[in-house]
């Protein structure tokens, strides 16, 4: 049965000083994905290990099913075996003289499951996962992928009330990540199990996650909907990090409402986004995905600029190109298989207000 899993305020340092995770709280409703997003030394490897019970957190609180498994202050430190939980490693961790059913059914074994009943959970677990047909093979004898599917079975068998995943797809390859991708989101949401998973790659949250939470330095910068991540970050690092790789200089000269007038460095002026406390003045950084940016004319709307095609990368399916705009450089990606722009050639382009966000120069 799945539960809710509350974390207030979580602070965990080592013997460097220094928080690996520094006041973080977030909520993961029961039944729901939260994709922990960020880059290698961030703290959600640690901030999981804690909600498991692997590291003791040097404060705060973490709630699982409203119980209170970890309160340094309180003295209440519930160990791992304790806490019902499912965990997933970046490794397999399969036991490799063991067959796949006899793996799945570890679990089971100590928890003093009666056989009929284990049949029964071992058979529906590795139906979950695609591996029926498989049950009696020696685990050493599957793929990556078919391994990773093992350890899914194993961590659900049991039916916990929460389920961690520590970059479970990072040993795989390209293909079979995409693969179990796919299907991961299907399986846990199919079981109804609570779940926390931690990664670096971003299509991974997407596709994973209900909500990202994208942490920096053991903080918690953002959390929320793919969506709002995608089209309202809240900073220039969690912009960049999720891929708004364009970055030109700026100044605001006006602010009406969450839009604002800014002054580019070419002397040029267009209409952005702007965050919260971002006022007339303040020097600012404005913030476009290569993919928002659009070739060609589009009416008499805001933000339309004649760029200078610099460079041209054909890739298929795609063209990438480098312009020169507004006193900068921006990277735009155009779909379709033929490249229309060719170098030092003029090109008009739109920059849809809702889709530029200005921050302040950092």
């Amino acid at each position: 049965m799945s539960a809710e899993l509350r974390v207030e305020r979580l602070r965990k340092v080592f013997a460097t000083g220094k928080p690996a995770v520094d006041d973080v709280s977030f909520t993961v409703a029961a039944g729901e994905i939260v994709a922990l997003l960020g880059p290698s030394g961030c703290g959600k490897t640690t901030t999981l290990r804690c909600v498991a019970g692997l590291e003791h957190p040097s404060g705060g609180t973490i709630r699982i099913g409203g119980t209170v498994v970890s309160a340094p202050e309180e003295g209440i430190l519930v160990p791992p075996r304790r806490r019902n939980i499912g965990m997933v490693f970046q490794s397999y961790a399969v036991w490799p003289h063991m067959t796949v059913w006899q793996n799945v059914a570890y679990p089971l074994r100590h928890r003093d499951t009666a056989r009929a009943e284990r049949d029964r959970k071992v058979g529906e677990a590795l139906e979950l996962v695609g591996l029926s047909d498989y049950a009696q093979r020696a685990v050493v004898s599957l793929s990556g992928g078919q391994m990773q599917r093992v350890a899914l079975a194993r961590s659900l068998v049991y039916r916990p009330q929460l389920l961690l995943l520590d970059e479970p797809l990072s040993n795989l390859d390209a293909n079979l990540r995409l693969r179990l991708r796919d299907d991961l989101r299907a399986i846990i949401k199919r079981t109804g199990v609570t779940a926390l998973y931690v990664t670096h790659d971003q299509a991974e949250a997407v596709v994973l996650g209900d909500r990202i939470g994208v942490m920096r330095d053991g903080r918690l910068l953002q959390i929320g909907p793919p969506a709002e991540i995608y089209n309202r970050p809240v900073d220039l690092f969690v912009a960049g990090f999720t891929g708004a790789t364009n970055r030109l200089s700026g100044r605001v000269l006006d602010r009406q409402g969450e839009f604002g007038t800014i002054e580019a460095a070419s002397g040029h002026r267009l209409t952005a986004w702007l965050p919260v406390g971002v006022s007339a003045g303040a020097a600012v950084k404005i913030v476009v995905r290569p993919e928002n940016v659009q070739c060609g004319a589009h009416g008499s709307g805001a933000n339309q600029f004649t760029a200078r095609v610099l460079a041209q990368r054909y890739e298929g399916v795609q063209t990438v190109y480098d312009l020169a705009v507004l006193g900068g450089q921006l990277v735009v990606l155009e779909l379709g298989t033929s490249a229309r722009h060719p170098v030092d050639s003029d090109v008009a382009i739109t920059m849809p207000p809702a889709l530029c966000w200005a921050y302040p120069d950092e």
